[in-house]
């Protein structure tokens, strides 16, 4: 058995007490900057608002998220969609 299954789930000990208070309400989500927690089941049902490097993304956890990190669901990178076919290139051929 490896060391990192020994060691267990990491989750930020701050995100959590906030969770177990019973903040994570539609009306008041946790706002959070920790990315690398993982989603343990009490997580279940809340709201975040986690922050990607430049603004807070809503996310709200279902039970396939369970597992996961939270930095998952919020993106850092926009997709803006690969390359367009010109309409110069297509004149030419």
């Amino acid at each position: 058995m490896s060391r990192s299954s020994k060691k267990g789930p990491y989750v930020d000990e701050n995100l959590l007490k906030k969770v177990r208070g019973g903040d994570g309400e539609k009306t008041k989500p946790i706002k959070t900057w920790a990315r690398s927690s993982q989603i343990p089941p009490e997580f279940v049902g809340k709201y975040f608002k986690v922050h990607n490097g430049r603004v807070f993304v809503d996310v709200f956890v279902t039970e396939d998220m369970v597992g996961h990190r939270l930095g998952e669901f919020s993106f850092t990178r926009t997709f803006r969609g690969h390359g367009q076919v010109v309409k110069r290139i297509i004149e030419k051929t």
